[in-house]
């Protein structure tokens, strides 16, 4: 049984996840998605770090349950990336369980697709529990977030575990940019914004081209690096979550709009942003009608690998 697991108290029963998602039944394809409790009532962050996240985003619903996550993107004709974060080194938290989740995403796999999270800084282990999650549990990517987990992506220790992920082959998600974890904290809870500027990514996508990356979050007050690093690297996109459209740089709406009109994919940070209220956002963007379904399904659609669409992805799976 692997750490993760044992840290949630996994019974052992592993559940292998099979993708369902019918792309022709969704209108829309949420790339991040946070699963903050599992099964177990295990809370993802350290409860100081959870309340002031809340406060920051004025969030209502802050823990639902896989299942009830399941039904909200139902109900909207949505699917959904979930995920949580192991960042039980920086933290001294425990991990939600993996397996747990991808479980969860099992039982509802017509609407969600699990990624997976696995903690840099634990070196060897962190690729034996990455393939593991990849081949055993099914997952369909992974999710990091350098700030919360206290590391440097371009750190020379850390490329043994990109060279894993770029053979595995499926897409990694990286924060970047402002950080509403530990806002408003003393010191911002030890948490360093720093390790999330866009430009230590850039060393990652040239070293591993056949790395997907994902640049989470419109990456102020970084965003022209983003733009420069996902229109320069073939293998880089930007999600558009954890601000509402309304705040979007202008620089990144221009931008998606023409250069980076595929590159570019829909993300609410949900439970923090609903899918609701973003969405009625994105519809006052000065954007191009031809944009809209690529933002909103269709690069989504081929980075996934989840059915034909025109173009390849570096290293994306089939479904």
């Amino acid at each position: 049984m692997s750490a993760n697991a044992e840290n949630a108290g996994d019974t052992g029963n592993t559940v292998r996840y099979e993708c369902r998602v019918d792309v022709e039944a969704v209108t829309a394809i949420d790339m991040h998605v946070h699963l903050e409790v599992d099964g177990h009532g295990h809370v993802s962050m350290p409860e100081d770090i959870m309340e002031a996240s809340s406060k920051y985003f004025k969030a209502e619903e802050r823990t639902p349950s896989i299942d009830r996550i399941g039904e909200i993107y139902r109900e909207q004709k949505m699917a959904a990336v979930v995920f949580t974060v192991d960042a039980s080194t920086q933290m001294d938290h425990a991990p939600n369980s993996i397996d747990d989740l991808v479980a969860g995403c099992a039982r509802n796999n017509d609407v969600l697709i699990p990624f997976g999270s696995v903690d840099p800084r634990k070196g060897p282990a962190a690729l034996v529990e990455a393939r593991r999650q990849a081949d055993v549990l099914g997952v369909r990517g992974f999710k990091f977030h350098p700030s919360v987990q206290g590391f440097d992506p371009s750190d020379e220790q850390f490329r043994p575990l990109w060279a894993e992920l770029e053979q595995i082959g499926l897409p990694c998600i990286f924060h970047t940019g402002q950080n509403g974890m530990g806002a408003g904290l003393p010191g911002g809870r030890g948490i360093k914004l720093k390790y999330s500027n866009p430009l230590l990514l850039d060393e990652v996508a040239a070293d591993h081209p056949n790395l997907p990356i994902i640049m989470a979050h419109p990456s102020v007050p970084w965003q022209d690096e983003a733009n420069s690093i996902a229109t320069h690297k073939a293998n880089v996109y930007i999600d558009l979550s954890g601000w509402s459209p309304k705040y979007f740089p202008e620089s990144l709406v221009r931008q998606s709009n023409n250069v980076l009109s595929r590159k570019v994919l829909f993300g609410t940070d949900f439970p923090l942003i609903t899918a609701e209220k973003w969405m009625k956002a994105f519809a006052d963007l000065p954007l191009k009608d031809e944009v809209r379904p690529l933002i909103l399904k269709e690069n989504a659609v081929r980075l996934l690998g989840l059915g034909s669409t025109s173009g390849s992805t570096p290293g994306a799976r089939d479904a």
